[in-house]
């Protein structure tokens, strides 16, 4: 055996050893049961741990006080398909981080201080089959477009947070859902109510508790009452009920008219104007000829 090949022989054994290894750098305070798994459930966090190993798959961080995730997060972790970060104290989410998320299949954000899930937010992320983001008691706004590109979602929870109002169009691009929960908001049933209460009755079979687990209050008296004894005629009223657009064009169209009728008005005058001025020039023309 040459010298060169002996000298080769430790060096290779090292690198090798180190890639071999990769997999198994466990964060200090958590715990690792497998190469492809950490688990830090509990553990006092106020950060995501910095020695996570790249290769990760399953990232346990629940029922800690992390307050954000960090822009890069799942650009650096591509191979995550796991990621639990329920109980934390996360308040807002950066739609940067999860628009990369192109392997996460599941994602649990339940039991945290959102109050916003902004058009957006999950990017393109095609794998995502479970998303978990009830018990957010402050949620009480969700973007038109949030979950645009979640065509593989069939399990979302949006239960017991702080919702009044979602606009249906919300679930227009989730074509593969097939769990959706909704109970232990506190909905309103009131004309913008009115077109998921029809969406939701055509989709009872998606909801595990039922039309009767989901309630809502009545804007007459306050009373709260399943969604299960109400019908179609309940928004009978809503029927003929103006949307704020609708308001808006129909003020700018009567502007417009009114701006249109003083113009022409302004214009039929001065012409009325001018030809009573030419009227009255050409009969003194002829008087003076006359003379």
């Amino acid at each position: 055996m040459s010298p060169c090949v002996n000298w080769l022989q430790p060096l290779l054994a090292l690198i090798s050893s180190s890639l071999l290894t990769r997999g198994h750098n466990c964060p200090s305070s958590c715990l690792c049961p497998d190469q492809h798994t950490v688990d830090c459930t509990g553990r006092g966090l106020t950060r995501v741990p910095d020695s996570v190993p790249l290769d990760v798959r399953r990232l346990l961080l629940s029922n800690n006080w992390i307050p954000w995730i960090p822009s890069d997060f799942l650009v650096l972790y591509s191979d995550l398909v796991y990621l639990d970060l329920r109980n934390n104290s996360l308040s807002q989410l950066d739609p940067e981080t999860l628009s990369t998320s192109s392997r996460l299949v599941f994602l649990d954000l339940g039991s945290n201080n959102l109050t916003e899930i902004p058009s957006g937010t999950f990017g393109e992320s095609r794998s995502l089959i479970k998303l978990r983001l009830g018990n957010n008691p402050y949620l009480s706004t969700v973007g038109l477009e949030a979950f645009t590109g979640l065509t593989s979602l069939r399990e979302l929870d949006l239960e017991s947070n702080g919702l009044t109002v979602l606009d249906v169009r919300v679930l227009d691009p989730l074509p593969s859902l097939r769990r959706l929960r909704l109970e232990g908001n506190p909905w309103l049933c009131n004309c913008r109510f009115a077109n998921m209460f029809m969406w939701l009755t055509e989709n009872r079979h998606k909801l595990p508790t039922g039309m009767e687990g989901i309630e809502c209050s009545l804007p007459v008296d306050g009373r709260h009452v399943p969604l299960s004894v109400l019908s179609e005629d309940s928004f009978r009223e809503c029927r003929g009920t103006l949307s704020l657009t609708d308001y808006l064009i129909v003020i700018f169209s009567g502007i417009s008219v009114s701006v249109a009728a003083i113009v022409a008005s302004f214009f039929l005058a001065s012409t009325v104007h001018c030809f009573q001025r030419l009227s009255k020039g050409s009969k003194g023309d002829e008087e003076d000829g006359n003379d």
